[in-house]
């Protein structure tokens, strides 16, 4: 059971138009091709102040990419305890993108507001609304590594804020081709705790997600066993 979280938008559907709980297909789709089933999770301000009985329901939780940290502060308050928690619990955890972002927020980390301000190109959103193709270097034998399947990584990426100041026991265990800058971090006193800022839900070939839920299924089964 892998815990997706999602964001509530105005949608258009039929002959509706309201807000609507929102994540893209492709991430249910990549959980459900490794075998998990996926839970969406729109924002709860219940769970924001006790995440535990969310957690309790999940083996995995993925923090998926959309708008900017700040947009949304119920959004952000909602995932920062559920992430905060489940690195905690040592739950099987994945930031995909903003996801990733919060990852480090939650150990209190920062962010770079506006990438192009600091690196001076905009290589990293190159164009709104499609993904950008660049390599990302992981380091050999770290989770990032194993959960890619390699080590010089081929990624879908679209995002203009990123990482600066690291959170605490987090490690850089990938950085961009282009620019250096950090795109995979991990915890790794943790067994499966970690972000990446490119997007594998969108990549037929991305094996992250994969992880995730290989990550989970191993953590069910030691459960069961004990």
């Amino acid at each position: 059971m892998i815990g997706l979280c999602a964001a509530i938008e105005r949608a258009r559907w039929s002959v509706w138009d309201d807000e609507a709980v929102l994540l893209p297909r492709s991430y249910a789709v990549a959980v459900q091709r490794a075998g998990g089933l996926a839970l969406l999770l729109p924002p709860d301000p219940a769970a924001a102040l006790d995440p535990d009985e969310t957690l309790d329901l999940l083996d995995g939780l993925l923090l998926a990419g959309g708008a900017d940290y700040g947009e949304y502060p119920e959004r952000d308050a909602f995932e920062l305890a559920l992430a905060t928690r489940a690195m905690e619990r040592d739950l099987p955890f994945l930031g995909v993108c903003r996801g990733m972002q919060l990852m480090n927020l939650a150990r209190g980390g920062t962010l770079i507001e506006h990438l192009p301000d600091v690196y001076g190109h905009e290589d990293h959103r190159a164009t709104p609304g499609a993904f950008g193709d660049h390599d990302v270097r992981l380091v050999h034998g770290s989770l990032a590594a194993r959960a890619a399947g390699e080590v010089v990584h081929a990624t879908k990426s679209h995002h203009h804020q990123g990482v600066d100041a690291i959170g605490e026991g987090l490690e850089v265990t990938g950085r961009a081709s282009i620019d250096d800058l950090p795109e995979a971090i991990e915890d790794p006193s943790r067994r499966f705790a970690l972000g990446v800022q490119w997007h594998p839900e969108a990549d037929p070939v991305g094996a992250e997600i994969a992880a995730l839920v290989e990550a989970a299924r191993d953590a069910l089964g030691n459960v069961e066993a004990a």
